[in-house]
């Protein structure tokens, strides 16, 4: 097949990661013959410091005409100024709104030969399997009115917490429909005893769980739930949250692994065009070491082939080889180690793992 796919490198560690998951993806290609056509655009503070947006309109031009997009990562010191109008995750936040990605995937899978690098216990996370569906265009994150005033002396700010019944629907069908071919549990956290946008999101999960009968629900307010990811994390399936409930509990559900670097997460909406990157963030500390962790970046190409283009096979080798890559003892810096391997190191493994 033939498919076109924006590199977005991003700041700090993304160029370094996102090289490594072209060179998988071109190693896809060719073993199973594919043509992938590549066009790299910027976007987050890269593109603030040549255009003074951080999303510039060819970079979006460029990703509505792609077939999927690959990003690294956004944001670091040079930028990370609260009180700028402009910032980097603007740049974030616009495309995914602007390419109506609803919903964020991240599945969060502890490998057998990590689990001693997890801050619990072993025996606590051998065998986590859960896939996090996050709402990601609504919420907090873009509620009007949003504003800072003075008055009376006082500087108060305000963010608006708004949901509609539609968009809580189609995140939740979304979610019924990955378990469906899972465990066939999912968990719809909220804050229902006190919000009234969590009430209708108790509602409408509700409402869909009606629908799908084989696939078992249960609710949970996300204080508790963040308890749980701790004391029993196995006892998870599917988690379907709102926006900024899934942007904390997802992080906290990543240290289970024991590195932020193993995990990748895909952003798709209706059609088949999704936006990829790994979870964690710019790193401007480790950036051009060569040390940065490109797994997560090369599983969220997994899923890239996956579910942009329709490639499962392809898919599953790329997560096989990154199986056996850490099977075989092959570490980078983050994972621990006696003999940490560079960036591009580990991207030639899983490369020769394919084949």
């Amino acid at each position: 097949m033939k498919a076109s796919v924006v590199l977005l490198a991003g700041d700090g560690i993304g160029p370094e990661v996102v090289a490594e998951g072209r060179r998988v993806l071109e190693r896809v290609a060719a073993r199973f013959g594919h043509e992938l056509a590549f066009e790299e655009r910027w976007i987050g503070g890269a593109a603030i410091d040549r255009s003074l947006d951080p999303l510039p309109a060819e970079t979006l031009a460029a990703c509505e005409r792609a077939d999927a997009i690959l990003l690294g990562a956004v944001g670091g010191p040079k930028w990370d100024d609260p009180r700028a109008k402009v910032r980097p995750e603007q740049g974030l936040l616009g495309i995914r709104r602007a390419l109506g990605l609803y919903a964020n995937l991240r599945p969060v899978r502890v490998h057998p030969a990590l689990a001693p690098a997890s801050p619990l216990k072993p025996e606590r996370v051998e065998g986590v399997d859960i896939l996090f569906v996050r709402e990601l265009t609504g919420g907090l994150y873009f509620g009007k009115p949003r504003l800072r005033e003075t008055v009376g002396g006082r500087t108060r700010a305000v963010d608006t917490l708004e949901y509609n019944d539609e968009e809580i629907r189609r995140v939740v069908r979304l979610a019924f429909r990955l378990a469906a071919g899972r465990r066939k549990l999912v968990t719809s956290v909220d804050k229902a005893n006190v919000l009234e946008s969590s009430r209708l999101w108790r509602e409408v999960a509700t409402q869909v769980a009606a629908e799908v009968p084989a696939v078992r629900i249960e609710h949970q307010l996300v204080d508790s739930c963040a308890m749980r990811l701790v004391t029993a994390p196995k006892t998870f399936d599917v988690v379907v949250t709102e926006n900024m409930f899934g942007d904390i509990l997802t992080d906290e559900a990543a240290v289970l692994t024991g590195s932020l670097g193993l995990l990748p997460s895909a952003s798709i909406g209706d059609g088949k065009r999704g936006l990829y990157e790994p979870i964690h963030g710019s790193a401007p500390d480790i950036a051009g070491k060569g040390i940065a962790n490109p797994l997560g970046t090369i599983l969220s190409a997994a899923m890239l082939l996956r579910h942009s283009l329709g490639l499962e096979e392809e898919a599953s080798a790329v997560e096989r080889a990154v199986d056996g890559v850490i099977a075989s003892g092959a570490r980078t810096a983050d994972m621990g180690g006696p003999r940490p391997v560079s960036t591009h190191e580990m991207g030639s493994a899983v490369c020769n793992s394919l084949g």
